[in-house]
């Protein structure tokens, strides 16, 4: 029973605090409410330290001794919801163990069956021999941070790189970014994030072979911030003019690019811009199609240069990296800074907020998904500590540190992984400037001696904290930290006051952001903010710890002087530190430091040697290590030594030399039409939109076809064909049919000839020369409702169609041989459409005059542009499996769910019928079904869910449309997409981005139900229905309805 004394001694004290038992739930809210109350300490420590029968105990005794008393009427209340808590933290923590069991179940068995597919040709490597000199993540064990160790070493790098012309895209969205003056800590949009990203593209641009780097943002042009946040360009000048950097040009250099997207008038929070993305992917893509036109002109002897990487920040630019990098075809770097399931499975464990509540917030799931996207499309996922790997990216079903050994091991040795990939994870920690710091030597009275001779006075920050203590010459302990409570600054307060030593060796000063009023701040911030001032009169601290209410960002780095000045000592005490800039910072001016053994400060340490590290839950640890630090004279010396002797270890220039040798590891990749030198011979005009080609130019990747060597290509499916003899094979076919020995695709073998080839040679193709493209994108069957929207927008627009200033693209789940099907049966022509996406963007074709038996020709170029990361036979393996063991059990009878369409499938484009659309598992589950086993693909429900699609990772038909504008400059403001009220699983990527989209109301109603009811997020989180690029007709509109509405809209002229 002594549970239960301790329990009524915790229950009287909740009742004599003073706030009635109808508000002990609302101050479990403490964050949202912003008062303290003991009430929240004493529930906690019911709910957490005593099993519910304990509580259950409490609540009959209340019950059993109940009197007409308020007081005992309120504690027999106040058990009752107590216990009912503490069931429900109960449930919550069962709930979260099942399904942690879950995903390592589903984790376990992914890895099982992805290892059995390899296991015909396991190599020695991973049953141990050599695998184990390799850590989890394919790096070394031996020298963790492989960084460069001397002046002469950089410059003998630096030698090495000069005539590399490199140009970097790097992408950081969310806040307000600008050079000088950064707004740090003005909202939560606005903090290390845009440092760390304005530092790096900066940097970079000072590095040799490197001619430039562009950082995409968004251009906010709003009354409530600063006009220069609407400025398009911002040049980003070096630190230092005596940098590395001696080749300079016309456009070299690091800029800021503001991109407009999304509302033009407001500064919208991150979770609000995710349906804006495809806007700001659009925008990006035409920025980098004519920046490297710009570039090629200067550098690049008239070829286009394009950029090495696109390396995205945050899950938003993840997002449009991988996007961006898609459309390209060039590497994707990523950096997650903070990642979604992570801070989804924080919230859950507070118990605050239900899983629905989390995700209408934060838009949680839509960034996860974004993040999973991101490791499904990056070369390389850049880490600032091992303990992001080890402890966030493996919550993620596209990484597994097991299996990514395995991989990396098969990689080493040359063996086949058959059609499975893993990013590969590199710590690289952040950079920091170092010109403008000197470490000082001396003491307070050698700088009060110098002010009085007349020389510089002290910074007006030192005044600011010193007139906060009754003897400043005193160490000072200096933390740094929101007033959050991760930062764990209560217990660093609560060690100072208990430990009477130390106070009265040392001062404590708080920087904890600025603030003009405490009521004003957050929730949780003035919580913290007032226990901490509860806690210094508690111990009677006057006189011995500084809090200012401001300081500027130009005053930190006098704040660390001060504290070094002073012989004092930096802390970092936060429960987990994800990596600890303010200890670089600290250690650079010659500052010791305590920090938390929880997160990236090992790794810092374990470079610099300049500290000691201690439990943030121990109290006396933390007091102990200070006094340690500031009492040993030696000791405090010795850290200070280390500290500045390797400091330089985390100078910018060393981050970056390590970045960009890990970027020089990535396979380069670039449109492969580009690549040859006759490219740019038969360009007409400087305008992508104007640079007609001949149809005989070998950048033309074309090969008459109507539905393609199927059978022949699944011999060589990946695999059994390694990528380099693919591309060797495709362009000594190329070669040979521009020679006019062209071949068709059709079984029957017939061919054609080289008279016909020239006679189809002019502007190729069509929709290069229409002022305006239609793209009829509804997902209904043929015979629904496809034909009747095709007559309609065909009769609508029947005279431009006659003049030939518009054209049609027929963008499709079906396969070149339905499309064709199709036509035939409509009475339509092939050349009534300029292109087809068929497959559900997997293939490409246009129309062609020359034949009326191969109406149609098929772009391989546009194949090599999407293959990349593609599985190959070892994907469709794998999918048959899925598909086999997907049963509908009825009693002792199992039917078969889904089955292998052999006859619709291509080689980018595995397809499945769906016998019973309403019981197939739901696409999230398929494609966290192939990412668990590294395979990365784009899995689309179609056809009101009696198809499944199965294409490569970044292919779509939203981003046919952009490889489109790259390869025939179609310029995507002036295209329209017809959509219905629903459609395919990629319906979302089609109603977004520069061009306009048209809804056909009452269209592909039924499909909404079936197949976007089991999203991971609902569509109203990644589509802005009140842009002015989405219009929407009414029901059972005519023709002449629809030409009226784009005539509204300045699309056709009246």
């Amino acid at each position: 029973m002594a549970g239960n004394d301790w329990i009524n001694s915790y229950l009287e004290a909740i009742l004599d605090v003073g706030p009635g038992i109808d508000e002990v739930k609302s101050s479990l809210l403490l964050r949202e409410r912003g008062r303290f109350s003991p009430t929240r300490y004493f529930v906690e420590e019911v709910i957490t330290g005593f099993d519910e029968t304990d509580l259950h105990r409490s609540w009959v005794r209340a019950q059993a001794t109940r009197s007409p008393q308020e007081r005992n009427t309120r504690l027999e209340n106040m058990c009752w919801r107590i216990w009912n808590l503490a069931r429900q933290k109960k449930q919550l923590e069962g709930e979260e163990a099942q399904r942690n069991a879950k995903r390592r179940l589903e984790r376990e068995r992914g890895r099982r069956e992805a290892v059995a597919d390899m296991s015909e040709d396991l190599s020695e490597g991973e049953k141990g021999d050599v695998v184990g000199e390799l850590s989890a993540h394919g790096e070394s064990n031996k020298g963790r941070l492989p960084r460069i160790s001397s002046v002469d070493t950089m410059e003998a790098w630096a030698s090495q790189q000069k005539g590399k012309k490199l140009y970097i895209v790097l992408i950081s969205l969310h806040g307000l970014i600008r050079g000088e003056n950064m707004e740090l800590g003005r909202d939560s949009d606005t903090g290390g994030q845009v440092k760390y990203v304005v530092e790096l593209a900066r940097a970079l641009g000072s590095m040799p072979g490197v001619y430039r780097v562009d950082l995409l943002t968004r251009q906010v042009s709003s009354p409530e911030v600063d006009w220069s946040y609407g400025e398009p360009t911002e040049m980003l000048p070096p630190r230092d003019s005596e940098g590395l950097t001696d080749e300079m040009g016309e456009s070299s250099g690091a800029y800021i690019i503001r991109i407009p997207f999304g509302p033009k008038d407001k500064y919208i929070p991150k979770e609000l811009l995710w349906p804006h993305i495809p806007e700001f992917v659009d925008g990006a893509l035409n920025h980098i199609i004519q920046m490297s036109k710009v570039l090629g002109e200067q550098i690049g002897n008239g070829h286009p240069v394009w950029p090495v990487a696109i390396h995205g920040h945050y899950a938003d630019a993840g997002d449009s990296a991988a996007l961006l990098s898609g459309a390209l075809n060039v590497p994707m770097l990523f950096t997650g800074h903070s990642l979604g399931r992570d801070k989804l499975e924080q919230l859950l464990r507070q118990g605050r907020l239900s899983r629905d509540e989390i995700n209408s917030t934060y838009k949680i799931m839509r960034r996860i998904e974004a993040e999973e996207l991101s490791l499904d499309t990056s070369e390389i996922v850049i880490t600032s500590t091992r303990q992001e790997i080890e402890e966030q990216w493996r919550l993620y079903d596209g990484f597994d540190p097991i299996l990514e050994r395995k991989l990396r091991a098969r990689i080493k040795r040359n063996v086949s992984c058959y059609g499975r990939f893993m990013p590969r994870m590199v710590v690289i920690p952040p950079g920091m400037e170092f010109h403008h710091i000197i470490p000082h030597d001396g003491d307070m009275d050698g700088e009060t001696e110098a002010n009085e001779d007349g020389k510089s006075p002290d910074p007006p920050i030192w005044g600011e904290i010193m007139r906060f203590f009754s003897n400043p010459r005193k160490p000072m302990i200096l933390a740094l930290a929101r007033p959050d409570p991760k930062k764990n600054l209560t217990t660093l307060v609560k060690a100072f006051g208990e430990c009477r030593p130390l106070r009265e060796l040392a001062n404590l000063t708080l920087i904890m952001g600025n603030r003009d009023n405490i009521d004003e701040m957050s929730g949780t911030n003035a919580s913290v903010l007032l226990s901490i001032l509860k806690l210094i009169d508690k111990y009677d601290l006057y006189g011995q710890v500084a809090y200012p209410k401001h300081h500027k960002q130009s005053d930190v780095r006098d704040i660390y002087r001060l504290a070094a000045k002073t012989k004092g000592v930096f802390i970092n005490p936060a429960f987990i530190e994800p990596f600890g800039l303010t200890l670089i910072e600290a250690a650079a001016h010659g500052l010791p430091i305590v920090a938390t053994k929880n997160g990236g400060p090992v790794d810092i340490h374990r470079v610099l040697d300049n500290g000691l590290l201690v439990d943030p839950h121990d109290q006396q640890s933390i007091a102990d290590a200070l006094l340690k630090l500031v009492a040993d004279k030696h000791l405090w010396a010795k850290c200070r030594a280390n500290g500045l002797k390797n400091i330089h270890l985390f100078s910018w220039p060393e981050h970056c030399k390590t970045y960009l040798s890990k970027i020089a590891s990535c396979k380069p990749r670039q449109p492969r039409w580009l690549r040859n030198d006759d490219d740019d011979e038969n360009s007409e005009s400087d305008s992508p939109s104007d640079s007609l080609r001949d149809i005989q130019d070998i950048s033309l990747n074309l090969k008459f076809s109507f539905d393609g060597d199927r059978n022949e290509s699944r011999e060589n499916a990946y695999g059994s064909l390694d990528s380099e003899d693919r591309k060797s094979k495709l362009e000594n076919a190329v070669m040979t049919w521009s020679k006019g020995v062209g071949k068709s695709a059709q079984k029957s073998g017939s061919t054609t000839d080289k008279g016909d080839q020239n006679s189809s040679a002019g502007k190729f193709p069509a929709l290069r020369r229409r002022k305006h493209i239609f793209v009829i994108a509804v997902d209904c069957d043929a015979s629904a409702g496809l034909s009747e929207t095709v007559r309609k927008i065909f009769e609508a627009f029947e005279n431009e169609r006659t003049e030939g200033s518009v054209g049609f693209i027929l963008a499709t789940s079906f396969n070149i041989t339905e499309i064709r099907s199709f036509l035939i049966s409509e009475g339509l022509s092939a050349t009534d459409f300029d292109a087809f996406i068929c497959n559900s963007g997997g293939d490409l074709y246009y129309s062609s005059l020359h034949s009326e038996d191969n109406p149609f020709v098929v772009d391989l170029y546009y194949h090599s542009h999407i293959e990349y990361r593609w599985g190959g036979e070892g994907l469709r393996k794998t999918l048959v499996r899925w598909a086999a063991s997907t049963t509908d059990k009825k009693g002792e009878k199992e039917e078969h769910i889904v089955v292998e369409d052999e006859k619709t499938s291509a080689d980018y484009c595995y397809s499945f019928k769906v016998q019973k659309p309403g019981v197939i598992p739901p696409v999230k589950e398929v494609r966290k079904l192939m990412r668990i086993q590294a395979l990365r693909c784009h899995v689309v429900y179609c056809q009101n869910g009696s198809k499944i699609n199965v294409i490569p990772v970044l292919a779509s038909r939203s981003q046919a449309l952009r490889y489109l504008y790259l390869r025939w400059g179609m310029d995507l403001s002036k295209v329209v997409v017809f959509v219905g009220e629903s459609g395919d699983t990629d319906y979302e990527g089609l109603l977004g981005g520069v061009h306009k989209s048209v809804v056909l109301s009452g269209v592909c109603s039924s499909a909404s139900s079936q197949l976007h009811a089991n999203r991971s997020y609902p569509l109203s989180d990644v589509i802005y229905y009140d842009s002015p690029n989405i219009v929407r007709t009414s029901e059972e509109c005519s023709s002449s309805d629809i030409r009226v509405l784009l005539e509204e809209q300045g699309v056709l002229k009246g």
